[in-house]
């Protein structure tokens, strides 16, 4: 199966505006995550999707693929599905996140793994939680798995709840995931829930996934061991220069 790496990338951001082309130990930050993505084993091609021609500029600057999208798309999966549209041959998109500049390609690879199985349409990675500083914030969508290790349902809340403990003791009594937010599609159904209604869960959430599950798709699972540093605001570029330094 031929797979099509696509990196959204936009200028706008609430918290931390132009933040790919922020320099992060002299690299761009979408520099950085390009050149991760093409380090993956099992992407036959890697292009980052953006509308702004300030990005295009830097991704000109040291040589990478892109594609000019249009500048009304809601979500990355949506600017995905714009580029799979124009770029024919590809059975599979894995769509990987702009603002993880470090990003194992490890991870790519794991994921496209899932499709292995010609079954799965959909698929994404979650990791086990280990402290109760995650199992708690609700800006760290949790996941819980069926016994095929499909997702049931993703919410920021802390789910499932633990009625038998206190909650200071659930992680001893529960094994709890967290979603890592990249994704992958057969172009198929890419193109198929791009073109959903938003749903009354996704709205509730503010997760796009919701969507898909609650018209029916299957999430894939598959557990990762590798953490991901996103950056979302400049206290987090700080961090990430402090812990990688090169």
């Amino acid at each position: 199966m031929a797979k099509l790496g696509i990196i959204p990338a936009r200028y706008a951001s609430t918290r931390f505006p132009g933040k790919p082309l922020i320099d992060i130990n002299g690299k761009s930050m979408i520099q950085r995550v390009y050149e991760q993505a093409c380090s993956s084993a099992s992407l036959d091609k890697v292009v980052i999707a953006t509308d702004d021609d300030r990005i295009i500029a830097e991704i000109r600057r040291f040589g990478g693929e892109y594609a000019k999208t249009r500048p009304d798309h809601q979500s990355g999966t949506d600017r995905c599905a714009e580029v799979a549209e124009n770029f024919r041959g590809f059975d599979v998109i894995i769509n990987i996140q702009g603002d993880e500049p470090y990003i194992d390609p490890v991870q790519i690879d794991l994921l496209s793994s899932c499709f292995q199985n010609p079954k799965v349409e959909l698929a994404t990675l979650v990791k086990k939680i280990s402290s109760e500083e995650e199992l708690f914030n609700q800006n760290i969508p949790k996941v819980v798995l069926n016994s095929n290790q499909e997702a049931i349902y993703f919410s920021r809340q802390t789910i499932p709840f633990i009625r038998t403990a206190a909650p200071q003791d659930w992680l001893k009594t529960f094994q709890f995931y967290k979603h890592i937010g990249i994704y992958g599609y057969t172009t198929e159904t890419l193109l198929k829930i791009t073109k959903l209604k938003p749903s009354s869960l996704e709205v509730a959430e503010s997760l796009e996934q919701l969507r898909w599950l609650e018209n029916g798709y299957k999430i894939q699972t598959k557990v990762t061991d590798l953490e991901t540093i996103a950056v979302d605001t400049p206290e987090d570029l700080d961090k990430i220069i402090r812990i990688k330094g090169n």
